[in-house]
């Protein structure tokens, strides 16, 4: 069952490739180096769901992506160069989450004066369903490489930058809604999101996902009492 979850989850990137608009046989060489780059990348994410860190390696890839043997050598020669492509693509996957228009309110804008914590409050849960339902293997590919990046310093660091990317923004956020305590703020709401899909993937709670409804009220509640505190 693994072999076929895999296989399917390396096709379906491969169908992304090769669909209109996706780099071609006369594509410029980069494009079609991007394209096999994130094949690769993608395979060994869902290698990492599926397997665990055992059964990630080079020549796995290559089977699972319907590769020649040596492709994913060749595109990261080390192993440490082939997990830091997967924290790559993980973090571009993760991105993508939310569209731009789904997106909490910018630090630019002011926010709602009715009610600053609706909008925000929305988009996070949306974003926080999707991964807990739909990009569940994500999840444990995550957990998979964060727990690797403890005995890894190299990747420790790769690891944290690319998180750095996602906790900015919140603090932005908060910074909008008048937090007056932003960085701790954007922290907590990180710790929380982190320990529910924790519970929700690998814990007590792994049969038992909130709705998006009972996210969003756990949101508005963790914004107010910041923002009123």
């Amino acid at each position: 069952m693994t072999d076929d979850r895999t296989a399917a989850s390396a096709a379906s990137a491969a169908s992304a490739a090769a669909a209109p608009g996706s780099a071609s046989a006369s594509s410029a060489p980069s494009a079609a180096s991007a394209s096999r780059a994130e094949l690769i990348a993608d395979t060994a994410l869902a290698l990492l769901a599926e397997r665990g860190m055992r059964g990630l390696t080079h020549r796995a890839v290559d089977e699972a992506a319907g590769l020649p043997l040596g492709s994913t050598s060749n595109h990261a020669r080390t192993r440490a160069a082939l997990l830091k492509a997967a924290v790559r693509r993980l973090a571009q996957r993760e991105a993508e989450v939310l569209a731009p228009d789904e997106m909490p309110r910018p630090s630019g804008a002011p926010p709602d004066e009715a009610d600053p914590v609706a909008g925000p409050a929305d988009a996070l849960s949306l974003a926080l369903h999707r991964s807990l339902t739909t990009q569940r293997d994500l999840l444990i590919a995550r957990y998979e490489l964060a727990l690797e990046a403890t005995r890894r310093p190299e990747l420790r660091e790769f690891y944290d930058a690319t998180g750095r990317g996602f906790r900015e923004p919140l603090e932005a956020m908060m910074t909008a809604l008048g937090s007056t305590e932003p960085r701790r703020h954007a922290r907590s709401l990180v710790a929380w999101c982190e320990g529910l899909m924790f519970s929700c993937i690998a814990g007590a709670d792994h049969d038992a996902v909130p709705d998006r409804a009972a996210l969003r009220t756990g949101f508005e509640e963790l914004l107010r009492g910041m923002l009123d505190g």
